[in-house]
């Protein structure tokens, strides 16, 4: 694992959409994981804006979203499908039969069917989540229905209104599916994200912190701005993150 610090989100946005650009240009039906939330829509919105002056084309990528919450239909606007499609896959041109949420255990098929993820996009949550994989997830977990940390769903509320809309169980993609993408990509800006993005460098892999298993492959790069490279002292994070893969 690698940490890279660039000099503004916007700079860590704009390398890693060049990133997955070059990715599609060189293999067109590429095949990526996408997360939702604010983490990543930068990274979407440059790869939209590469469309729209630089020729990029997406419509024959292949998409798996990470996760998805249960008891919401696809067309609520609080949906994950409904987020990508604004966010992403409407505006890139991705066709939505081309799009794959999570409804069960069959998604890990899916995904194999089409020869496994080339690039898996992954934001932190304050739990050290990864999708919806939080503390307590296994290493060897697949594609399952969860039940929501409480801190996950406070973050959530904003979006819901209230705590109490917000829903409790979600599909999820697992760890084991996460790892077996080729490469993986991190997204964390800003202050709030700067113990999380820590803490997931220092812990040795583990089920208490679900995002530490990322150690345990062999390409993941975590891009960041300088607010959530500092450490409590005012320093900045070593470039190098330690390896922890036992």
């Amino acid at each position: 694992m690698t940490l890279d610090i660039f000099p503004s989100q916007a700079d860590a946005e704009r390398a890693l959409a060049a990133e997955i650009a070059a990715l599609v240009r060189e293999r067109p039906t590429a095949v990526l994981g996408l997360a939702s939330g604010r983490s990543p829509v930068g990274v979407y919105a440059e790869l939209i804006s590469l469309k729209q002056t630089a020729g990029l084309d997406l419509s024959r990528i292949r998409t798996f979203n990470l996760d998805e919450y249960i008891g919401l239909s696809p067309d609520d606007p609080r949906s994950f499908r409904a987020f990508m499609r604004q966010a992403f896959l409407d505006p890139a041109g991705v066709p939505l039969e081309a799009s794959r949420f999570p409804e069960g255990p069959d998604f890990d098929h899916e995904i194999a069917q089409v020869g496994g993820i080339d690039l898996q996009l992954l934001g932190l949550g304050r739990s050290g989540h990864i999708g919806f994989n939080e503390p307590g997830s296994d290493r060897d977990s697949r594609t399952r229905r969860v039940s929501l940390h409480p801190t996950t769903r406070v973050d959530a509320s904003s979006q819901f209104g209230t705590l109490d809309a917000v829903p409790s169980e979600a599909w999820t993609m697992g760890i084991a599916s996460i790892l077996e993408a080729r490469r993986i990509r991190v997204v964390a800006f800003g202050t709030s994200k700067s113990e999380l993005v820590a803490r997931t460098l220092r812990s040795r892999p583990g089920p208490e912190w679900p995002a530490s298993f990322l150690h345990q492959h062999a390409d993941v790069r975590v891009f960041v701005d300088p607010d959530a490279a500092r450490l409590a002292d005012g320093r900045l994070m070593s470039p190098e993150a330690p390896v922890q893969r036992s």
